[in-house]
């Protein structure tokens, strides 16, 4: 695909097929990741990644390794079309007279698709890690409940009163990502979707920063010649470890978002006043080693979500759709 003739509502249905595929697929170690992440030292309820999806299939059930995937599918379509389509957009414009980027250049590019793709990217996961984070609060508590992927176990009374409390849940019900959303907007306003703003900026524009530069001179070694593309299986090779890297290397910072995210606290969980106070919490409490928590999860769940949307962009799926089936709307 020739940067010059950039299509952008064909790189937003690669970014968006990519982004549902992917998450089908890796959607479980995804909410491995997120529960081993939120765990404290002396309270942990699983050992590993695979005693954590034991765990849950004996006591949530086989979907219940989908607990917010809803939410997740329904906004990773967006989140990641602009992330795709933000870089593609900002390099095509930072290339001169035709002329390869430099990788200064190429991380300038990173950098503003990460930002831009927060907008999306902190209210998905502020809801998906309340949907996911449910079955191990249930099971630190020793009430395993049986409940669709789309639901939470939440405190009985008012969302908005046990944000970062503490308090442990005594008596269940059940609430859908919904109803947090709509409770956050009334409690809070549009801010309270957007709790953990500042690390999700910190967390995604350095992954974009390493991941795209890694990603084009990870390809580039692909080529049979540079007028020509890589092969689709270097493309997916070349999005898997650039993703992987990136994943490990901003780990620190998405276990501090995670934490700040947690809506509801287990028995004894501290709660945290911003970025600065989780990460001295953290170090004290738990030690340096607590922020790789759920690296291999992380590393498992973007290497192939990042190799599946790179051959998707890269065979070009959605302008194989637009040529054939042109909707009406783009003919205009």
């Amino acid at each position: 695909m020739s940067q010059q003739q950039i299509s952008l509502p064909a790189k937003l249905i690669n970014g968006g097929i990519a982004g549902i595929v992917g998450v089908t697929c890796v959607f479980p170690i995804d909410l491995a990741k997120t529960r081993l992440q939120n765990q404290r030292s002396g309270k942990q309820v699983y050992r590993s990644m695979m005693d954590c999806l034991i765990k849950t299939v004996r006591s949530e059930g086989y979907f219940g390794m989908y607990r917010g995937a809803a939410v997740n599918l329904t906004l990773v379509t967006p989140e990641k079309a602009i992330k795709l389509a933000a870089n593609d957009f900002f390099r095509h414009h930072l290339a001169k007279d035709g002329k390869g980027l430099t990788v200064f250049k190429e991380m300038l590019a990173g950098c503003g698709a990460g930002m831009c793709q927060v907008v999306v990217t902190t209210p998905m996961e502020m809801l998906k890690i309340q949907l996911q984070d449910a079955g191990r609060l249930a099971a630190q508590h020793q009430k395993p409940v049986m409940m669709s992927p789309s639901k939470l176990v939440a405190a009985n009374g008012v969302l908005s009163r046990s944000y970062n409390s503490g308090t442990v849940t005594s008596t269940p019900r059940v609430v859908s990502a919904t109803q947090i959303a709509k409770e956050l907007l009334h409690t809070e306003g549009i801010q309270g979707l957007y709790k953990g703003l500042g690390a999700t900026l910190m967390r995604d524009v350095p992954f974009s920063v390493v991941y795209f530069p890694l990603f084009a001179n990870l390809n580039r070694l692909g080529k049979p010649s540079p007028s020509e593309q890589s092969p689709f299986y270097w493309a997916f090779l070349s999005g898997c470890a650039a993703g992987s890297t990136a994943a490990v290397a901003v780990n620190p910072v998405d276990v501090v978002k995670t934490r700040l995210q947690s809506l509801n606290k287990g028995a004894s969980e501290e709660s945290y006043d911003g970025v600065v106070d989780c990460v001295s919490k953290i170090l004290r409490k738990e030690g340096p080693s607590a922020f790789l928590k759920g690296a291999g999860c992380r590393a498992l769940v973007i290497a192939p979500l990042f190799g599946i949307a790179q051959v998707m962009y890269f065979v070009g799926v959605g302008e194989y759709i637009l040529d054939n089936f042109p909707p009406s709307f783009m003919s205009v």
